[in-house]
């Protein structure tokens, strides 16, 4: 009897036991089925892969101006080191303080005329990029479209003769657990294969306003950015974009922007030079369990309209403030970020149906959607007080409100509701908070420390439009829909609330 002591090694032997059972067909298992269940060898996978990934060099000139040059160093006379720093520093002057700062990362081919599909952040600011293949040979490379919002770019190449290309898979077929394999350029060692798994799906890490990245344990690093995740099948699932690492290195938490975003992008990029998204032209804000309780849903999801957009698709209808879409084009919107990707990946100009609740009954209507750059631009060039953000999902956040004592004398308190102090919104008040022509309502002079008002970030020179979807104009408007919710039994008091510049969002209340 051998005794093992040491924990891995009994792993260890736990591991070659498992080997030897498999490649001998002890229990009734074939070698050929051993190797069907586990993740076997790749090396044919990869070996038909590893072509159509190249590595991506790029060059910045930045003027320099002589900063940060230090002192020279003091070099004894006649010492072997002196001409060295001699050639270095006069090569240095020459250059006029200008100097090329390069950088790696990856990239794959998806068509063979020379189509290149990498990062936005691999090849941003560029002078000068170049796509180095897997047999050493070089091109120089052009950009052909950029999109910031998914950190994709597209590039072109010309070969002398078609290239190894990649196709796309498709990543909604992708589960926690499958297999995935990353090629690229980590650290600069060009053609590196790593294996793992998806670890999750749908991650949100805060890098744009469509995250929707694979999680994968793949080794991905510095280098790999813009470097193909491939499924069993050899084709791209995944664009791998981030890492979480404190040291900078892999730890097993490696992101992928999955294929079912990227590749409506990469396309649009290559047939227009710029993205195409689809607009519907409202601000969203999330449904929590509060305010689904108070428009009737009987759980947290959708997406709550908390403000229409001037010259938007729905301007003027079929969607209004307060309504909550269920479901666009046929798809379940479970929440605010999902109608975000959702409405953006559809083409411009196509009638959808949207699914929305309103006045606690479902409803469908049709709307023919917008482009998303062209409200972009247009919000660009108009005030904030006559425009909202185009985008959809920014939600405006309250103004701070000033200071008492600070400004214009303090106006007396009006009536107190729910732990806010009302007043009629006239043009003294309008001034005071610099409240915009646009924006009518009930202006909130004060909010009472530690009330339910105040723990719902409702602040003091905001104005409510409207309770339970009834419009209000004096204090007593707003008491009185309040004692009408607390006689139906509601529990809390649905409040659309505007900031100076009309930015609305929807509060629930509590009323106990």
């Amino acid at each position: 009897m051998v005794v093992i002591a040491n924990p891995f090694s009994k792993l260890l032997s736990i591991v070659l036991a498992s080997a030897l059972v498999a490649g001998s067909g002890i229990g009734g298992l074939s070698a050929g089925h051993a190797q069907a269940v586990g993740p076997a060898a790749v090396s044919d996978v990869a070996e038909e892969l590893l072509d159509a990934v190249v590595n991506i060099s790029t060059s910045q000139k930045v003027d320099g101006e002589g900063e940060g040059e230090g002192p020279r160093p003091q070099v004894p006379e006649g010492s072997p080191f002196e001409e060295l720093f001699e050639d270095f520093f006069q090569n240095r002057r020459e250059g006029g303080g200008s100097q090329k700062v390069n950088s790696l990362g990856s990239g794959f081919v998806i068509d063979p005329s020379g189509i290149i599909v990498t990062n936005n952040h691999v090849i941003e600011n560029a002078d000068d990029i170049e796509a180095v293949f897997a047999d050493g040979s070089t091109l120089k490379a052009t950009l052909i479209g950029t999109d910031t919002k998914t950190d994709l770019s597209v590039l072109k190449v010309e070969p002398p003769k078609p290239l190894k290309a990649v196709k796309f898979g498709d990543s909604r077929k992708m589960r926690i657990g499958d297999w995935v394999m990353a090629i690229g350029n980590p650290f600069g060692l060009g053609g590196s294969v790593t294996l793992g798994i998806i670890s999750a799906r749908g991650r949100n890490i805060n890098a744009g306003p469509y995250d929707n990245f694979i999680q994968t344990d793949a080794a991905i690093n510095k280098g790999n950015s813009g470097g193909p995740l491939f499924n069993m099948q050899g084709e791209v699932i995944g664009i791998n974009t981030a890492i979480i690492s404190p040291s900078g290195g892999s730890i097993g938490i490696g992101f992928a922007v999955p294929t079912e975003l990227a590749e409506n992008v990469v396309n649009q990029l290559i047939e227009f030079g710029e993205t195409r998204r689809g607009w519907l032209g409202v601000r969203i804000q999330e449904v929590t369990d509060e305010v689904a309780k108070s428009v009737g849903l009987t759980s947290a999801r959708g997406a709550m309209v908390s403000g229409v957009i001037k010259g938007g698709p729905v301007e003027n209808g079929p969607i209004e403030i307060g309504d909550v879409i269920v479901s666009f084009d046929g798809r379940d919107v479970k929440d605010s970020d999902e109608l975000v990707r959702v409405v953006a990946e559809s083409p411009v100009g196509k009638e959808v149906e949207v699914r929305i609740l309103r006045d606690g009954q479902e409803q469908t209507v049709k709307v023919t959607l917008g482009r998303l750059e062209d409200g972009e631009r247009t919000a660009a060039n108009t005030k904030a007080d006559d425009q909202a953000p185009a985008t959809e999902g920014e939600i405006g956040e309250a103004d701070e409100a000033p200071p008492a004592g600070e400004g214009a004398q303090q106006e007396p308190a009006g009536d107190t509701i729910l732990g806010m102090a009302l007043a009629p919104l006239d043009e003294a008040s309008r001034e005071r908070y610099g409240i915009a022509a646009s924006v009518e309502g009930v202006v909130i002079t004060s909010v009472a420390p530690g009330s339910a008002a105040a723990e719902k970030g409702i602040a003091e020179g905001e104005v409510i439009v409207e309770v339970s979807q009834e419009f209000v104009q004096s204090a007593e408007d707003v008491a009185d829909t309040v004692t009408a919710l607390r006689r139906d039994g509601r529990r809390s008091a649905h409040l659309m609330i505007a900031n100076k510049a009309g930015d609305l969002r929807f509060i629930a209340v509590p009323l106990e």
